[in-house]
């Protein structure tokens, strides 16, 4: 690894490598999506992890958009002004899935904070459109904040997919940073109102190397159990452009080990900890 002149790491090491996807499921998946222009966050976000996890008949689709009104430092999703909200998504995104014999769907959002409702009805609508046009398929919802405001948070307990989900991303000292209009005590607020409303699995995820210290990955861990979070992915973060924010550090695998073991002991169902780890990582066994 080397640092440049403001200490940042300019080179990968070695144990961030990425397998070319290969395998027929990926293959069969690929066609489809070249051949009906279908839109997944694996493949807009460059996941490292998309010929794993398509093999595994799972993939993430991001709907109300591709424009965020927020903008967070980390993320490659464009910021501006939204277009218009697109009704018939529901059922294009369920046609998309069940056509692509897709067994567990992630589906995230850009945050629509220009909407009413946050895009809430939406998200519950594509919801139930997947059930009805694709009812072998297991669901995580990968949720915004949705500002805290528990009515549209009802609307996804309500529909109930098998896993609601949303991100910290970060330690508390560096969220105004990391992710410019969110708050770390409003995210752990939201987590821990869906656990209370009856949602039966809750997850969170957090990037690990964008400046935080160890003593503050431990504390975050320990209050996202104390909000009754199910599960919890721990990752390394990858700089998306020059445009965002640098990596600091590349945390070690021996580093990632010993905060997994650490979540293990705190009681999670599940503990996903490595270097490529995103939050979809496995999410196909997060439903048990």
């Amino acid at each position: 690894m080397q640092l440049n002149m403001d200490n940042t790491v300019t080179q990968k090491p070695k144990w961030i490598r990425v397998k070319l996807p290969t395998g027929k499921n990926y293959r069969e998946l690929r066609t489809l999506v070249d051949k009906y222009k279908l839109n997944t966050i694996c493949q807009s976000g460059s996941c490292p992890n998309m010929g794993e996890c398509w093999g595994e008949g799972t993939a993430t689709f991001m709907i109300l958009g591709n424009i965020c009104t927020r903008s967070c430092g980390f993320c490659g999703v464009k910021t501006g002004k939204p277009m218009e909200v697109n009704w018939d998504e529901p059922e294009k995104v369920a046609r998309s899935i069940k056509l692509m014999k897709i067994k567990h769907a992630v589906l995230t959002s850009v945050d629509r904070d220009d909407l009413k409702d946050m895009g809430s009805i939406l998200w519950a609508e594509t919801v139930n459109a997947v059930r009805r046009i694709s009812p072998g398929t297991t669901m995580e919802t990968l949720i915004p904040d949705f500002q805290g405001i528990t009515k549209h948070l009802d609307r996804l307990v309500e529909v109930a997919p098998e896993v609601i989900s949303h991100n910290m991303e970060t330690v508390k000292r560096l969220t105004r940073e990391v992710r410019i209009q969110a708050k770390y005590e409003r995210s752990l607020e939201v987590l821990h109102y869906l656990k209370k409303a009856g949602q039966r699995r809750t997850k969170t995820g957090v990037m690990l190397g964008l400046g935080e210290e160890k003593h503050e990955v431990f504390q975050t861990i320990e209050d996202i159990r104390n909000a009754e979070v199910d599960v919890i992915t721990l990752g390394q973060y990858l700089q998306p452009t020059k445009k965002h924010l640098p990596v600091q550090r590349f945390i070690t695998p021996e580093e990632f080990e010993e905060y997994g073991s650490f979540a293990r002991s705190l009681g999670f169902r599940h503990v996903e900890s490595s270097p490529l780890v995103r939050s979809s990582y496995h999410a196909e066994k997060h439903i048990h």
